[in-house]
């Protein structure tokens, strides 16, 4: 139900289709207001020409009211923020309105009613049609300052997606070229050291390609393609190196979880980059866990045993996986960069 008002209150306060209708119930509202002047003070309805007449007079100068102050005075200064000179304008035609009115039940006795209890009795009516015309006008102003309100919230919100599915794409173009660049390079070592099997490689190293410029490009992918995405991506280092070892453990319900493309290939690339021995084995270790909502990643890998004196766990890619994890999963997610002697362990926890 919130839901539902949610989205048919701005709709109707803003849609162009809605502009009539709009109209028709503020002037049914004034209509509303204004057909009092039917009843007389013993609470009888009062049916004669002379009070139709003033009727339609007090219908027209408070319609004319409440529209200058809509279009004209509100427009001009409360919207720019003009408080001041607002609420002078608002006085003065209050005071030009009341003028119209005293003019009314002098000219229309029978819409004035009567004067015997003097001026006591006319100073309680024209205070009464100053509340009423005041309630009258800035109840409408708030109703346009809540429809411009409204409207600047929903400019802020498009520009706002806009601006996160631009940043997004910019920083999955940032992603592509470094990862393509690996698997270009592994595929050359390959070719000059295993000719015999560069063509096997070759067709796994398409097909890799095909599902990162294809399915990069898709809101979400399963979870299940993305892990075979990156298990052929670590074995097609495997082959590469000859002391090299990678292992993918899978537990829960990995079929049927949807998530953002190219989530967990800067971690495993960054496992690779930085775990290269040719002396001694070096390992990468994968693991997903799926229960109800949530997801638990986990990424280990071995340390050389001669290590660059400052290890630059992230760089470019890591980066641009936090910065995308902030955009995709606010508040839902938890990432932790552990290091100890001989290994580097990366743990990413997701509420889907």
């Amino acid at each position: 139900m919130s839901n539902f008002i949610d989205s048919r209150v701005p709709d109707f306060l803003l849609a162009p289709r809605f502009k009539f209708a709009r109209h028709f119930l503020l002037l049914l509202t004034l209509f509303c207001i204004t057909i009092s002047i039917f009843v007389n003070q013993s609470g009888e309805l009062v049916l004669t020409l002379e009070r139709f007449c003033g009727w339609l007079y007090y219908f027209v100068i408070t319609s004319t009211i409440i529209y200058f102050n809509l279009y004209v005075l509100a427009s001009r200064f409360l919207i720019k923020g003009q408080i001041l000179s607002y609420l002078i304008s608002v006085i003065c035609l209050i005071s030009v309105s009341l003028c119209l009115i005293m003019v009314l039940q002098s000219w229309c006795h029978d819409v004035g009613g009567t004067y015997e209890e003097g001026n006591l009795y006319i100073i309680l009516n024209v205070l009464a049609s100053m509340v009423s015309l005041s309630l009258l006008i800035f109840g409408t102003s708030a109703l346009l300052l809540f429809k411009y309100w409204i409207g600047y919230n929903q400019r802020i919100d498009e520009l706002a997606s806009s601006t996160l599915q631009s940043e997004l794409k910019f920083l999955k173009k940032q992603i592509n070229p470094h990862f393509l660049f690996n698997m270009l390079n592994n595929a050359n070592v390959l070719i000059k050291k295993t000719p015999e099997e560069a063509s096997r490689v070759l067709f796994k190293l398409e097909d890799m390609l095909r599902y990162q410029i294809n399915d990069s490009a898709k809101e979400q992918v399963l979870l299940d393609s993305e892990i075979r995405f990156l298990n052929d991506f670590l074995n097609l280092e495997k082959i590469r190196r000859d002391k090299f070892e990678c292992v993918i453990s899978k537990e829960g319900n990995i079929s049927e979880v949807w998530l953002p493309p190219l989530l967990f290939i800067p971690f495993v690339e960054n496992a690779v980059k930085h775990n290269v021995d040719s002396e001694n084995s070096s390992f990468v270790y994968l693991g997903f866990k799926v229960w109800d909502k949530n997801l638990e990643f986990q990424c280990v890998n071995s340390k050389p045993a001669i290590a660059p004196k400052k290890n630059e766990v992230g760089g470019l890619g890591l980066k641009n996986i936090k910065r995308r994890l902030e955009l995709l999963f606010p508040e839902h997610y938890t990432l932790e960069i552990k290091e100890d002697e001989t290994s580097y362990t990366v743990y990413l926890h997701l509420t889907l």
